[in-house]
């Protein structure tokens, strides 16, 4: 392993590997989401299957519990947490869980009925089960590695939302004249999915850990005190012991003490999330009254959020426009919820195109904050603190999520069921 000096970062000027990893964690993001967000964008699929049950909101509200309660527990306990074991449990539980909703599928041969959408709600647990494994371990890594790591890996969350958008809008046009095209469309998608995520499987196991920069990093790691490296280490052909850490190094600071520091930013990815999940994806798929694009309209419209979301996450790589002011996120994040009224009163008296605008700006604003947040929150830690407090924000971040998805529901008050 080539390692050149360091940086004033403490990171090394050149070590092998560094676009290579870029590369692979920006796909192991992918495969975050990539299933979940095929099941959210087959919704209108589900819609079609599941009239009376609101799938879009369902699905949501059963997948999040699940993922807040494990990342709450795995926070807890971070680190004493085997990372390897961690996400490769992760990645594999969402590619077992893909193929049983596809298995599903084939076995009731595309019926409804309550049994077949319980069935879809289990796998839907199951994703926020393996979503807080892969999400916080894999924030929690990269943490102690370079920004732009962390920068690709959130990059690839939502441009897994971006591809399955793409990838739907294909599919429905390529079947939609045909008889039962709806399901075609949804079964050719879920298989897509599943190859995916058995790919992921392999990245992280093989590949991710045998590239020398992230070697480097997690042996820095680990000579800093942490214990979550050495099956990844192992992995990457170096053998580690109990006695690397330096006996000189003063404690690392406990998760209360971390979270107190960052409670701001803890609380920004709160407040980003339970904004965003309000709106997205139940509101837009089922709130935005019938337009000229017809079924395509909440295609249409969680397309462009996940496209500029995606825009918005690679925004913070311009340094000059990186918002990197504690007070400046906060107050950036807080004007975000102007969105609610203007969604509201453009529901009601706009039209189309006003909407797309603000699903746009909703996206791109999500994936800007978010980035800025991350990367910067965990500068000036050592290894294992760099770790537990990714795993502390993203905790937050699903809390958010799972706030924001509660709230979602509010929009059918009125409205009847």
């Amino acid at each position: 392993m080539s390692v050149h000096n360091e940086n004033g970062n403490g990171a090394p000027t050149k070590v092998e590997g560094k676009y290579a990893a870029i590369i692979v964690c920006w796909l192991l993001g992918n495969g975050c989401l990539f299933s979940w967000n095929s099941m959210l964008t087959i919704g209108d699929y589900y819609a079609y299957l599941f009239p009376d049950y609101h799938p879009s909101r369902v699905l949501t509200l059963v997948y999040q519990p699940f993922a807040l309660v494990t990342i709450a527990i795995l926070t807890y306990k971070e680190a004493k947490i085997n990372t390897r074991l961690r996400n490769l449990f992760g990645y594999t539980l969402f590619f077992i869980s893909t193929l049983l909703v596809l298995v599903l599928d084939l076995a009731t041969s595309g019926k409804g009925g309550l049994g077949t959408f319980i069935g879809i709600c289990v796998l839907s647990a199951a994703f926020g089960l393996a979503d807080a494994h892969v999400q916080g371990g894999m924030v929690g890594d990269l943490s102690f590695m370079l920004p732009e790591f962390m920068q690709s890996f959130l990059a690839g969350l939502a441009a897994s939302g971006a591809i399955t958008s793409g990838l739907r809008l294909i599919t429905k046009a390529a079947f939609e004249n045909s008889r039962d095209g709806f399901r075609k469309g949804a079964i050719l998608f879920l298989s897509i999915s599943t190859f995916f995520e058995l790919f992921c499987v392999i990245l992280y196991a093989f590949v991710f850990p045998k590239l020398p920069i992230v070697k480097y990093f997690r042996a820095k790691a680990a000579s800093e005190g942490s214990k979550t490296v050495s099956a990844d280490l192992a992995a990457g052909g170096i053998q580690t012991t109990g006695a690397e850490k330096d006996p000189e190094q003063p404690e690392r600071l406990s998760n209360k003490q971390l979270l107190l520091q960052n409670i701001d930013y803890a609380i920004d990815l709160f407040l980003i999330y339970i904004l965003t999940l309000s709106i997205f994806p139940g509101f837009l798929s089922e709130d935005t009254g019938s337009h000229s694009l017809g079924s395509w309209y909440s295609l249409v419209l969680i397309a462009m959020y996940n496209g500029w979301d995606l825009i918005g996450r690679y925004i913070p790589l311009i340094k000059c426009i990186k918002l990197k002011s504690r007070k400046g996120l906060m107050i950036g994040i807080l004007t975000r919820f102007l969105l609610i009224p203007a969604f509201y009163f453009t529901a009601k008296y706009g039209d189309q195109g006003w909407m797309i605008m603000l699903t746009s700006f909703l996206g791109l604003t999500n994936g800007y904050f978010t980035v800025c947040v991350l990367t910067e929150a965990p500068k000036g830690y050592k290894g294992p603190e760099q770790n537990a407090l990714g795993n502390i924000l993203v905790f937050f971040l699903l809390g958010g999520l799972f706030a924001g998805v509660t709230a979602d529901w509010l929009w059918l008050i009125g409205k009847g069921w």
